[in-house]
């Protein structure tokens, strides 16, 4: 079944079949005996034909019940689909351990400067980069499931003990051994369709989420670290299982609110801002001005941007909400493909429950 702005499924079925990257942003397939939509580009087994629905957007996709795919991630900006972009993607998903230069890039007939401009573009960040996170990454699930620094360093592909404690020390601002065992406050990592998210929590209240690749994530964790005074550790309580269970119903467009108990650092107002925030329906924006306004502090604008920027339990606390004066996107830590895509999800699900009501 095709929708009316797409072209027949004779043409969709065989873009899909080809993993045509013309196609990638254009359209996107919904499989009905999955529930799963996809990229036509995606590597995944191709569904019988019978099964397929093509669908313009993410957003129909989303508000016609189906949940993105976790292999081609179509949440991702549309040139996450560029074949440069999808083969190194495909390459660092392949291998996260492997440690990447220019030299690979080049050896395999691809331009350096392309390629970090096409994924600065895209992501806010170099392909190198993400591929020292995600070799990185490797090591903190060693560590999260309790394994020895050591062994997180050659999990990781680091040869010198140094160059792994200076690269954790870089990602989460602390070096591991800043990180206790049965420690009060817990720190794990679970996969998302936007990307890894970090959550911290004690045994009843969530304290951090945030995406691995924020800018932001070590200085928050230095602060965080700080405050419990070096009660900070690796491993998994249940407030992170809940707010995992309901991130994946939020993403999936089962959810359009979240019940946690969240420790709020900051000042009273700080929080009174998060609060606010807290109460926006999903599906709607607002203005930093317009937020100020309602906080009875039209003055405050700058602090309110202040603080909706010291937001440390992204989604959650919906600071992507908040747009510029004239409508447009303005700075999120997550990147503006984050806050793009998850405005689109919202008004996606907000249009669903009136379809419904």
């Amino acid at each position: 079944m095709t929708d009316l702005l797409l072209p027949d499924d004779d043409t969709l079925y065989s873009a899909l079949t080809a993993r045509n990257p013309a196609w990638d942003g254009r359209a996107y397939v919904g499989v009905t005996s999955t529930g799963i939509f996809c990229r036509l580009t995606c590597p995944a087994r191709k569904p019988k034909r019978e099964n397929c629905r093509f669908l313009p957007t993410v957003a129909a996709c989303l508000a016609a019940g189906y949940r993105p795919c976790l292999r081609c991630r179509p949440l991702r900006p549309e040139g996450a689909g560029d074949p440069l972009v999808a083969r190194l993607l495909t390459a660092l998903e392949t291998d996260p351990a492997r440690r990447w230069t220019e030299g690979d890039l080049t050896e395999m007939g691809l331009d350096p400067s392309t390629v970090r401009r096409s994924f600065k573009r895209q992501f806010g960040q170099t392909f190198l980069d993400m591929a020292r996170q995600a070799r990185l990454q490797a090591g903190l699930t060693t560590l999260a499931d309790g394994g020895r620094v050591i062994d997180a360093q050659i999990e990781a592909g680091y040869e010198s003990p140094a160059a792994f404690r200076a690269a954790f020390a870089r990602h989460l601002g602390l070096p591991p051994g800043s990180f206790r065992a049965n420690a009060m406050l817990r720190a794990d990592w679970f996969d998302t369709p936007l990307g890894v998210m970090i959550a911290v929590s004690d045994r009843t209240r969530l304290h951090l989420l945030e995406f691995a690749d924020r800018k932001a994530l070590p200085t928050e964790l230095k602060r965080l670290h700080a405050s419990c005074k070096g009660d900070l550790g690796f491993g998994r309580l249940p407030p992170i299982d809940l707010a995992q269970a309901q991130l994946t119903e939020f993403l999936a467009g089962q959810r359009t609110r979240f019940t946690l108990d969240l420790a709020l650092h900051g000042t009273p107002f700080t929080r009174r801002v998060w609060q606010a925030l807290q109460s926006l329906p999903a599906g709607s924006t607002i203005s930093y001005a317009e937020l100020a306004r309602r906080l009875g502090r039209p003055e405050a604008v700058r602090a309110v941007a202040r603080a909706n920027g010291a937001n440390q339990i992204a989604i959650v606390i919906p600071c992507h909400r908040v747009l510029g004066a004239d409508g447009a996107l303005t700075g999120y830590g997550g990147g503006l493909w984050r806050k793009q895509r998850l405005i689109e999800l919202e008004r996606a699900y907000a249009q669903t429950e009136r379809t419904c009501a």
